[in-house]
């Protein structure tokens, strides 16, 4: 036995088995292979015809390195069902991998959208090795065969029968080499690339050449080869059609359209031709050695004669497009920061000297009885006044917007202007308010879900005049002018009473953009100061006083219906007044009812509800049904109630901001409940006015019926009644209806405090028109912009009919009521939907284009003509489109015209074309093929099944692809050889 060593000694032990990095390396290609799956016999179906454009592919990828270099390592593979037999029953060991069939296979030839080596080898799956980093290449030989020799260990290890390439050189090079083992055979993938092309091989018989010394077959008469070949010709000049569309002429604008374009309509189309270049290929795809001549002095391939055409189009990058343009420029407004008085010079909204941005000089000056309305209402005037002031702080000719250009945008904005009379012009601005219902359909309420404005609306008007300013009249300063002009117009309207035309009666729509609620708050306060003017005009021409009690019935005449209630309630205030000096006026027969409602008001609640009827009742609209009071047994008036306030969403928040702000301390609970109850209040007094004597019942059954419930009860004498009673809600002692009972005094709604001050609240809406930046302006207005655009694309798309343009609309719909939904939506996810739509127009105007030069409008025959767009439609949805016929079905022969007439532009001179008349019979052959140009390309696929290495092997599948460009030459030779014997 060895005497134990002290442990210290053992310090290191030599392990001579211990791994290189190369070794590593071939393990971590190993250890991929086996995670994926990719070793063992391959099995699948054979190739179905295209199945390499309409399939999937796929592609998974990972990292190993070889020392301290990354390489990536990615499996390309096309998703195919699995096949019905498990791969067991196959033809044994002996069958040939799946790749090695594969490269004979002839139904996917020069499949048009496709990763490189499935083009040049045929392959359906494959991985490669290549650098991690971009800039990274593998350049040296040694480093290269290391490699390659790497990857055939590593094959060899794991019986794997993928075929494995390594990306050597340049990236832009695309050059590969690679392996594919199977048993007993081996392909090695090879590649050629050159800039400059050996004359030999520019055709097809330097080609064979060189694919038979490759093999170098042992046999003396060699196997036959086939041949595919693709030729590709290039049409640039579409000179006989020039682009359709021109940019439209901005100086005809005064007549009220430009150059096709009209107010209040977006331009549309691509200003230049969306389609730059016209590829065909023509292709023989299965042609045997020797059936075809190709040599340095003479070719058979001429293009009409290929069995096959198939074309495909390149669209020009981000071809620019009108629509798209005006929605970008729009767009761009968005983020200036300027405000108007910065843009125009300090002018904008000043008078002769005085401010009126002082708004509490503004206050007193329009709270003053209003003038006689003025008999002539002219835009025009209104705007040559605004002008002179903007002209005193300017130089004369700088304003931004001709007069012509600007009276013709604002009579667009405000048909009512240009009736002159106020009398024809009352009746019309009625009208034009939007009491006509507006059509059913979804493309016009698309409003609520972008939450912009109606398509017949002003805002939606004043939108599309701000867009097209900004494109072609002076941008930015042009709508600042502009904008405050539409700003001075609207003081007009409110001094003067004039409603605003093009928007909906009624208190602001929330499903509306904010500016649009703004304008509508604007119209609620015109009118309501209307009919006050109105009114005092009509007490002072010695009409019965206003307080008179037939006020009722003056009321029902008036009443129209307030769907916030009962249906019964009416509109009041065109009947009511609540200045000053008005109440005074009356006080004779007023006052003294005032005071004895009162007395009997604290009495009454004092004495449960037992008033003396005495009281004359005011403010009465019409009896309520059959309805009947509970004590004096009178009929139930319906009262001419106040309006609730109109508000906009803003104001609606600093409510509710205000309410959350009061706390839940007793008092803050107080003051909330006043607040909301202000309405109630107000509904009771004019319910106490219209009936004396009445109790808080009565005004529940009115105004909550719900809150009172009856039952049917037997009394003492045995016969059936009704009792009625309050709802449990209604009976919490001290609740917010007993209370604001007891507060409300008999007072009918003309003499109450006005719920909605229309001065104040119109002067805050002038306020905040006036401070709006053309910024704020644009950002208020953009989903009136992008309403109006997706209703245009929707309109051109029907004309074009194109299915998937029919999809991409839907999105862009679905994806724009989610984004402007919110206020402020992201810049980033505007651009997004400003993207979708341009790339709308840009397919739709690539149709026009196609459509325009394949005269599908002039076919004359029906079915022709069916067949032409529907080639079309292809050409825009599919990379690439076999034509029917090849060079002899209608769509061919009018490419065949197309290439012939290019031709013809870029023919030689007269004197050359009589020289090559009388040449030799080479010189005619090429003028008679003279209708197309030189190819482009040149591809060429050779093919052979050939025993290698000796002439006893196995015969195994051979592949060399050939591909000739002005700029390179390629050569992607598949060899294969028997491992076995040789």
């Amino acid at each position: 036995a060895l005497s134990p060593q002290p442990e210290s000694e053992v310090f290191e032990i030599t392990d001579f088995t211990t791994a290189s990095e190369w070794e590593r390396f071939i393990s971590k290609i190993e250890e991929v292979l086996n995670d994926w799956k990719l070793i063992g016999i391959s099995s699948g179906k054979p190739l179905e015809k295209g199945i390499y454009t309409t399939g999937t592919w796929e592609e998974k990828s990972d990292e190993i390195s070889f020392a301290d270099f990354r390489f990536s390592i990615t499996h390309h593979y096309l998703v195919q069902e699995p096949s019905d037999k498990d791969g067991k029953e196959e033809l044994g060991e002996d069958a040939l991998p799946l790749p090695m069939q594969d490269l004979l296979c002839m139904n996917n030839d020069f499949p048009p959208r496709a990763h490189c080596l499935v083009r040049w080898y045929g392959l359906r799956e494959f991985v490669v090795i290549a650098p991690a980093a971009n800039n990274e290449a593998v350049v040296s030989e040694s480093k290269c065969n290391l490699l390659l020799s790497s990857v055939s260990i590593a094959l060899g290890n794991t019986g794997c029968q993928v075929p494995l390439f390594v990306q050597i050189h340049q990236k832009w090079r695309r050059m590969y080499v690679g392996e594919c083992q199977g048993p007993g055979v081996r392909t090695d993938f090879e590649m050629v690339h050159l800039r400059k092309v050996p004359s030999q091989y520019t055709h097809l018989s330097g080609l064979l050449d060189i694919f038979k010394t490759k093999i170098g077959c042992p046999l003396t008469p060699l196997p036959p080869v086939s041949m595919a070949i693709r030729l590709t010709y290039v049409l640039q000049d579409w000179q006989q059609y020039f682009w359709p569309q021109q940019p439209p002429d901005i100086d005809s604008l005064v007549g009220g359209e430009v150059g096709g374009l009209e107010f209040g309509k977006l331009p549309f189309g691509a200003c230049e031709d969306p389609i730059s270049e016209l590829h065909l290929a023509t292709t023989w795809p299965h042609l045997a050695e020797g059936i075809i001549v190709d040599n340095d002095v003479y070719s058979d391939l001429d293009p009409i004669q290929a069995p096959q055409w198939s074309v495909r189009v390149r669209k020009a990058d981000n071809p620019q497009c009108l629509l798209g343009d005006f929605l970008t420029e729009f767009f761009k407004l968005c983020r200036r920061k300027e405000s108007t008085d910065e843009i125009l010079g300090r002018s904008a909204f000043e008078e002769e000297g005085k401010e009126v941005a002082d708004i509490t000089h503004a206050l007193s000056k329009l709270t003053e009885p209003a003038p006689v309305p003025i008999h002539k209402l002219s835009v025009t005037n209104m705007v040559h006044s605004a002008k002179k002031k903007i002209r005193k702080h300017r130089g004369a000719d700088e304003s931004p917007l001709n007069n012509d250009v600007l009276n013709t945008i604002l009579l667009f904005l405000f048909p009512d202007a240009a009736d002159k009379l106020a009398d024809g012009f009352e009746s019309r601005a009625s009208t034009s308010a939007g009491t006509n219902p507006p059509p059913e359909n979804e493309d016009y309420n698309l409003f609520s879900q972008f939450k912009s404005a109606p398509s017949d609306s002003l805002t939606y008007k004043l939108a599309l005049c701000l867009c097209m300013i900004n494109f072609y009249h002076g941008g930015v300063k042009g709508v600042a002018h502009l904008w405050q002009e539409f700003v001075l117009e609207m003081r007009y309207r409110w001094e003067n009473n004039y409603l605003i035309p093009g928007l909906a009666n009624g208190s602001p729509d929330l499903r509306c953009c904010l500016l649009h609620q703004k304008l509508q708050m604007l119209n609620c306060c015109i009118e309501r100061k209307k009919a006050r003017d109105e009114g005092k005009r009509g007490n002072m021409s010695d009409r019965s006083p206003v307080g008179a009690s037939d006020d009722g019935a003056k009321g029902a005449e008036h009443s129209g219906e307030n769907p916030e209630k009962e249906k019964e309630l009416g509109k009041s205030w065109e009947s009511w007044s609540d200045s000053e000096e008005e109440f005074f006026e009356c006080l004779s027969d007023t006052e003294d009812l005032k005071g004895n409602g009162q007395e009997n008001g604290k009495k009454g609640a004092k004495e449960g509800n037992k008033e003396p009827v005495n009281l004359k009742p005011e403010g009465r609209l019409h009896p309520h049904g059959k309805l009947m009071l509970l004590h004096p047994g009178e009929p139930l008036y319906v009262p001419i109630t106040q309006e609730p306030a109109p508000m906009t969403e803003d104001l609606l928040e600093e409510q509710s901001e205000v309410l959350a702000k009061l706390g839940t301390s007793a008092e803050g609970a107080h003051l909330r409940a006043r607040m909301q109850s202000a309405c109630l209040l107000s509904d009771m007094e004019s319910f106490k006015a219209a009936n004396p004597g009445c109790c808080l019942e009565d005004f529940v059954r009115w105004y909550s019926p719900r809150d009172y419930i009856e039952e049917e009860v037997v009394d003492e004498k045995g016969n059936v009644v009704i009792k009625g009673e309050l709802s449990a809600r209604m009976k919490i002692p001290s609740n917010m209806w007993v209370e604001a009972w007891e507060t409300a005094k008999p007072v009918p709604a003309r003499r109450q405090k006005r719920l909605f001050d229309d001065t104040r609240e119109a002067e805050k809406v002038l306020h905040y028109l006036a401070v709006q930046k053309p910024a704020d302006l644009a950002r208020h207005l953009l989903p009136c912009i992008i309403h109006a655009a997706v209703l245009k694309v929707k309109d051109e798309e029907a004309l074009e009919d194109i299915s998937s343009v029919k999809k991409i609309i839907k999105q862009i719909i679905s994806h724009s009521s989610k984004v402007l939904r919110f206020p402020n939506p992201e810049d980033k996810k505007l651009e997004e939907i400003i993207a979708q739509i341009m790339s709308v127009e840009a397919i739709i105007a690539r149709a026009r284009s196609l459509k325009a030069k394949f005269g599908v409008e002039k076919c004359e025959n029906e079915e022709e003509k069916e067949d032409l767009q529907r080639f079309v439609n292809c050409l825009l949805e599919q990379p690439e489109v076999s034509v029917v016929g090849a060079g002899r079905g209608p769509a061919g022969s009018i490419i065949h015209k197309l290439f012939v007439n290019a031709q013809r532009v870029s023919a030689v001179p007269p004197l050359e074309e009589e020289l090559r008349r009388s040449g030799s019979l080479e010189e005619r052959r090429q003028g008679v093929q003279s209708d197309f140009p030189p190819p482009t390309g040149r591809e060429v696929i050779l093919r052979s099944s050939v025993p290698r290495p000796a002439p006893y092997s196995k015969a195994l599948p051979q592949r060399m692809y050939s591909v000739l460009t002005r700029e390179d030459f390629r050569l992607a030779g598949a060899f294969s050889s028997d491992t076995t014997f040789f």
